[in-house]
């Protein structure tokens, strides 16, 4: 870039921040306000201000019941979770424990068998 094209960049730009200025320093001022409009506009103010303050304190009611309900879901679920898998327990042991009798009784039948199976071979070699 040349140095006369940023001069003429320059000068630009500060011919339009001096023409902003001027803008803003001509620009028409603030109507005044009569007393009463004042007063009406600061009472307007409080009453949203008041009921912005309603609002908010009750959503953070809601957040709040919000967050209790889902610990107490959870609560819930863990211990619906700790009562399925003492259940499941429970029903593992009985079958563990029907199995071993049933493995028993057979073990006891074919010892059963067993003898008599020796009892009648015995009683043939007499």
């Amino acid at each position: 870039m040349s140095f006369q094209n940023h001069n003429d960049r320059r000068e630009a730009a500060l011919a339009a921040k001096k023409a902003m200025l001027e803008k803003f320093k001509n620009k028409a001022p603030a109507p005044q306000l009569s007393p009463e409009e004042m007063a009406k506009r600061v009472a307007e103010a409080q009453a949203k201000e008041e009921k912005r303050i309603e609002a908010e304190k009750r959503r953070r009611e809601r957040v709040e019941l919000e967050k209790l309900e889902r610990k107490l879901a959870a609560e819930a679920a863990v211990k619906a979770e700790r009562e399925r898998v003492a259940r499941e327990a429970i029903e593992a042991a009985k079958r563990r424990k029907a199995e071993a009798e049933a493995a028993e009784m057979r073990r006891f039948e074919e010892e059963a068998r067993r003898d008599l199976m020796n009892a009648t071979r015995m009683a043939r070699r007499k």
